[in-house]
């Protein structure tokens, strides 16, 4: 029997500060070696449907942390033009095997946990890195208005304290987002420019679709932490260069992938200058100077999947929730 759980049954069950410390594990796991995580691919998709472009990107990302009663195999779609159809951009489906048996246990609906495990990134390079994360005015600047910039907004609001978070989106999404999460009780204000969100700001996150720099360097504080976590292709890019030059040190949840990224080929940075995030999450960081800035650049990873839905699927049990059904 596999039991299925729905978007609506998967979200019941996601407890987003629970969830904030499964993540920091899971990263501290992976930086220790202590997971499987094959190359993910990524492939085209729909290319003759409509004309001779591909219509999105398909993405296969299988783990499994040791010691885990399953491993993970999350199949993800990445459709731009589904904002135009009301859609989501990003769609996902994750199936959780017995790692002894091999045979499947859950299908679930995948999109809420790669909101939330990406999300849960930020709170915990928050946790680690931002400057005096736990005090009570934390300021924090997102450029992106979409699920993400939700997601990110909420998993850092559950480990600091914000007293005021800046929306910018070249769209009128932006109004639409800092709405949104006002009305959860989050201090957020749609702003008009990059630069005012960002200008002031101890922390902040970028969660943009973008191919070029979406904010001015120039309007980074000292002291700052930048967490980018829409850029994951070759071709996708939010930071500008200077940004990396500029950092005292930057974090990646995988370095060897986030190297490819649009944002690291456009800078003098490579694998090698990247330090995989579970390594201060597990030891700690100190800064150099109080006026430094930090980079965190992440791309996802499996091993996220992994941890985040074991996490659900066991609270979703006890709950009694979800159907289960023969194959």
């Amino acid at each position: 029997m596999v039991l299925l759980l729905s978007a609506e049954e998967v979200e019941r069950n996601l407890d987003l500060a629970g969830l904030v410390d499964v993540v920091e594990n899971a990263l501290v796991k992976q930086a220790a070696g202590e997971v499987e995580r094959p190359q993910r691919p990524h492939f085209p998709v729909g290319a003759g449907l409509d004309g001779d472009e591909p219509t999105g990107t398909g993405i296969a990302m299988p783990a499994y942390i040791h010691g885990a009663d399953h491993y993970a195999t999350k199949l993800v779609g990445v459709h731009e033009g589904n904002a135009e159809r009301g859609l989501p951009t990003i769609n996902a489906q994750v199936v959780l095997t017995d790692a002894r048996t091999g045979l499947s246990t859950a299908f679930m609906a995948g999109t809420a946990i790669t909101n939330a495990r990406t999300g849960c990134i930020g709170a915990v390079s928050v946790r680690a890195l931002a400057p005096e994360p736990d005090r009570e005015d934390l300021t924090l600047g997102v450029i992106g208005a979409g699920a993400q910039a939700r997601w990110q907004t909420r998993a850092i609001g559950a480990v600091a304290t914000l007293s005021d978070v800046r929306i910018y989106s070249p769209s009128d999404s932006r109004g639409v987002c800092a709405a949104d999460l006002s009305e959860e009780g989050i201090p957020a204000q749609a702003v008009d420019t990059a630069r005012k969100a960002v200008e002031g700001a101890d922390v902040v996150v970028t969660a943009t679709t973008a191919t070029e720099p979406v904010f001015p360097p120039d309007a980074l504080g000292a002291g700052s932490l930048v967490i980018a976590v829409g850029a994951f292709t070759a071709d996708m890019q939010e930071l500008d260069p200077r940004v990396l030059e500029r950092a005292e040190q930057t974090f990646a949840d995988v370095p060897e992938e986030a190297a490819e990224t649009g944002d690291l080929l456009a800078s003098p940075l490579d694998g090698d200058d990247l330090i995989e995030l579970g390594v201060p999450l597990a030891d700690g960081y100190v800064r150099e100077s109080s006026d430094g800035i930090l980079v965190v650049k992440s791309v996802g990873s499996a091993t996220l999947d992994a941890a985040a839905s074991e996490a659900i699927y066991r609270l979703a049990v006890e709950a009694g929730d979800g159907t289960e059904v023969p194959l």
